[in-house]
């Protein structure tokens, strides 16, 4: 067999290979996944479990003067949260894989941000990637301002020690697939809960700590600082936040639309606890915002704008 012949029987065998490996890999989280589903229908079917579960419903108890409802400025932060969340997804996983950047950017040394120091140069993915850190985090405090002004934090940190159980309790019945009564609008069950303060609380701050470590503006002489916070702890905790971003997404946006699309995007985007299309509809349009946004992340967008603050060279 010649050289040219081998190649090309495994040209053709590799795509079948890496198509049947996919095969066996869903075959295989189908398979766990049912069993872990008859499981979790057994222990629910215990009465010492279905009394547990009785004393845990899978939702604590809100503190006194809890907020009912969404206002109108939470769903905007919630829309310009998964906005700048997924171009930061986008343009990092390039920072991350693209090897030959289509372009560099230079800063300007002139203007409030001249400094005696060379002006650092980086690819228009990291360019691109921390302009958008900036405008997330800035859209953060405003969040962060507004939700304990308002008292809206009391829906999403825990207040009692309940909540573990009652989380518990919530994961089981998703696992049984009798899932938590929703309410959203008066109250998230105990695993939603977890999972909001996780993303607001742990997660957020990880992604900004660990990604200020690995830029440009972290402080290169301060030695003892950069002993106790070296940068290669920072990079084994940020893209694994990454990852967690994404999951948590990808979660949440499949549990909005199988416990009551309607009902959940009016929630969000429409401010109102009914059935009707407004919030789909609104939801629908940011979508369609968020896709041309990702298709126009591309360089030839991209350097006249970063050409405002600084050169832009191939």
């Amino acid at each position: 067999m010649t050289q040219s012949s081998a190649q090309k029987k495994r040209g053709t065998g590799e795509p079948t290979s890496r198509l049947a490996r996919t095969g066996w890999i869903c075959g295989a989280a189908i398979v766990l996944l049912a069993i872990v589903v008859l499981v979790a229908r057994w222990l629910v079917s215990l009465e010492g479990v279905a009394s547990w579960m009785t004393q845990y419903p899978g939702e604590s108890e809100l503190p006194v003067n809890t907020p009912v409802g969404f206002p109108a400025w939470l769903g905007w932060q919630h829309y310009l949260n998964l906005f700048f969340l997924v171009l930061i997804v986008r343009s990092g996983w390039r920072v991350r894989t693209v090897q030959r950047p289509p372009a560099h950017w230079t800063r300007n040394n002139t203007g409030l941000i001249r400094t005696k120091d060379k002006p650092f140069k980086i690819s228009l993915d990291l360019w691109f990637h921390l302009s958008l850190d900036v405008l997330w985090v800035l859209n953060g405090i405003i969040f962060m301002v507004l939700l304990f002004s308002t008292g809206q934090y009391k829906r999403i940190v825990p207040t009692s020690w309940d909540v573990f159980p009652n989380a518990a309790s919530a994961a089981l019945q998703y696992l049984s697939l009798n899932w938590p009564t929703e309410q959203g609008w008066v109250n998230y069950n105990a695993l939603q809960l977890l999972a909001y303060f996780s993303i607001v609380f742990i997660a957020a701050p990880i992604a900004i700590i660990t990604g200020l470590r690995m830029s440009a503006a972290w402080p290169k002489n301060a030695a003892t600082l950069n002993k106790v916070y070296p940068i290669e702890l920072a990079r084994l905790l940020h893209f694994p936040t990454m990852i967690f971003f994404v999951a948590f997404t990808v979660v949440h946006v499949a549990l909005v639309f199988a416990t009551g699309f309607l009902n959940n995007l009016n929630h969000m985007y429409a401010s109102n606890d009914s059935a009707g299309w407004g919030g789909f509809v609104i939801f629908a349009i940011s979508i369609v915002v968020i896709v041309g946004f990702w298709f126009l992340a591309q360089p030839i967008f991209l350097r006249p704008v970063a050409a405002l603050s600084g050169k832009v060279s191939k």
